[in-house]
């Protein structure tokens, strides 16, 4: 719901994604494909996985049935256009999921096919702290490999306090959203 954590978090993420994806857009092909030292050898290999995690535990708490799947194709998107868009789409689902948590569903139980036939147990806001964590970390490796190119990395902390309001720009007006 508004005002919650979970909320909060979910908008970061939103807005986090929207200034990282602008920037990476404006990069070569060659530059979102050169081979970097991160976890993932790309840039673009880099967005992938955190959209396809996003899939899958987005999925999973939506109880959508897709479950490993997510993670059939592991390099869905080859131009950032498409990904931004799907992942603007997955931001936009998991900021909707968030608004309207309330705190009994948080702690619903959900079920993660973790593969080879195990399934653990969780609750909503364990997954989801687990994934808004999982983005920051991903995005990070980005934001360092951005660096290494002709674009400069964005601001990505700056948000939440009406003192920051002047370095998110137009952000929130693109996202479509009024205020904190």
């Amino acid at each position: 719901m508004p005002g919650t954590a979970f909320f909060h978090q979910a908008r970061n993420n939103a807005w986090s994604n929207h200034r990282l994806l602008a920037v990476c857009s404006r990069l070569s092909g060659d530059e979102l494909k050169a081979k970097r030292t991160s976890f993932f050898p790309t840039i673009l290999q880099t967005l992938n996985h955190i959209l396809i995690v996003d899939w899958y535990y987005i999925d999973t708490l939506l109880a959508g049935g897709r479950g490993r799947d997510c993670f059939v194709d592991k390099n869905p998107f080859s131009d950032m256009a498409a990904l931004s868009d799907a992942q603007s789409q997955s931001d936009h689902t998991l900021l909707a999921f968030c608004e309207n948590l309330s705190e009994s569903d948080a702690m619903r139980p959900v079920e993660l096919d973790r593969g080879k036939g195990v399934i653990a147990r969780e609750t909503v806001s364990a997954v989801l702290s687990h994934l808004f964590v999982h983005q920051i970390h991903h995005r990070g490796q980005v934001h360092a490999m951005l660096c290494g190119t002709s674009q400069n990395p964005p601001q990505l902390d700056e948000y939440h306090l009406d003192c920051d309001a002047e370095f998110r720009g137009t952000d929130f007006h693109d996202l479509g959203w009024n205020g904190v």
